[in-house]
């Protein structure tokens, strides 16, 4: 079979981790996967040869833009400057790979590029938040949404910033090979096998480095300490000393998440720690992390993309 072609393009002045993010998931050969097929890596510019990284040094393109009328993936990794237009020849390669059917990718200010492409008209998208102000008003017909890690509208997905990349780059292993696979790349690269999309792309307050006087971060570590019962809003709000209102508020605009599905989501990562590091039966993880065991099968697989018993399984192998 056909291996899935990725055309990524390179340009000067461009960042070195969001090239890397791509190259090391879809480029690394995987033979240990044992799937019927992997990706093609191609690395492309509108003029091959070398180009200039942030660092102070160059990497050599051999590829030049018609890779992208073959590609089944288009990942741009940013552009050169925000503020500057995007080459015409560039666009002009995008709008014909989507029209031909191609996924079209974007990280952080690659954004600007999908957006200049007339790809993201009408449909909701983000990239870094610190750039987030400017695409909206350089591209009014954008639905920009500088809170949340990836957005996917299948044939375009837009990525926020940096790390970011590396979940979208493993959601589009999710979609082609499915949740094992995914969870396998990511423990090949030590991150997390799944973030989900509408997480926010950063915590105004971090849990652990929070003063004494911040309610939402008191309720944060109150929440992580007492996972193992039923937590309610009244009770959180209580330890922030706040009414439920302005809990519920102030706790999602640091979070991202409202405080149930905030919970839940601890609950489901702590879940998974146990069952990677401790032989307790599907019960005992249960009530440890405060669910029942059909809840947690529930949330766990909803979360996490298989059954508690499944990861398990693929953790242990």
């Amino acid at each position: 079979m056909r291996r899935h072609r990725i055309a990524c393009l390179a340009f000067d002045g461009m960042a070195p981790f969001e090239l890397a993010t791509v190259a090391e998931v879809f480029a690394v050969s995987r033979p240990e996967l044992d799937v019927d097929w992997w990706y093609r890596f191609e690395l492309c510019a509108e003029t091959p040869g070398p180009h200039r990284i942030v660092g102070g040094f160059d990497i050599v393109v051999h590829h030049g833009l018609d890779r992208l009328r073959y590609a089944d993936t288009v990942i741009v990794p940013g552009v050169a400057n925000v503020r500057r237009e995007v080459s015409p020849t560039v666009l002009n390669a995008l709008r014909d790979a989507y029209a031909r059917g191609a996924r079209v990718v974007s990280i952080c200010s690659g954004a600007f590029a999908l957006a200049a492409a007339g790809l993201l008209d009408g449909k909701e998208a983000t990239t870094h938040w610190r750039h987030a102000r400017l695409l909206q008003e350089r591209h009014p017909e954008v639905l920009v949404n500088a809170s949340v890690l990836y957005v996917d509208h299948g044939s375009v997905i837009t990525a926020a910033g940096t790390a970011a990349g590396i979940d979208a780059c493993l959601h589009l292993i999710r979609k082609d090979h499915g949740a094992d696979v995914a969870a396998r790349v990511a423990r090949r690269m030590v991150v997390a096998a799944h973030r989900e999309g509408g997480q926010a792309q950063f915590a105004e307050r971090p849990v652990g480095e929070a003063p004494s006087d911040d309610p939402i971060g008191n309720a944060m570590q109150y929440a992580l300490d007492n996972l193992y019962r039923r937590l309610t809003v009244d009770e959180l709000a209580g330890v922030a000393h706040l009414s439920a209102r302005q809990f519920e508020r102030r706790f999602a605009d640091a979070a991202g998440l409202p405080p149930g599905r905030w919970i839940t989501h601890q609950r489901i990562r702590a879940g998974a720690v146990l069952l990677e590091s401790a032989d307790l039966p599907i019960e005992a993880v249960a009530g440890r992390v405060g669910l029942t065991v059909a809840g947690l099968r529930h949330h766990f697989r909803e979360t996490m993309g298989v059954s508690p018993s499944t990861y398990r399984r693929q953790f242990r192998r």
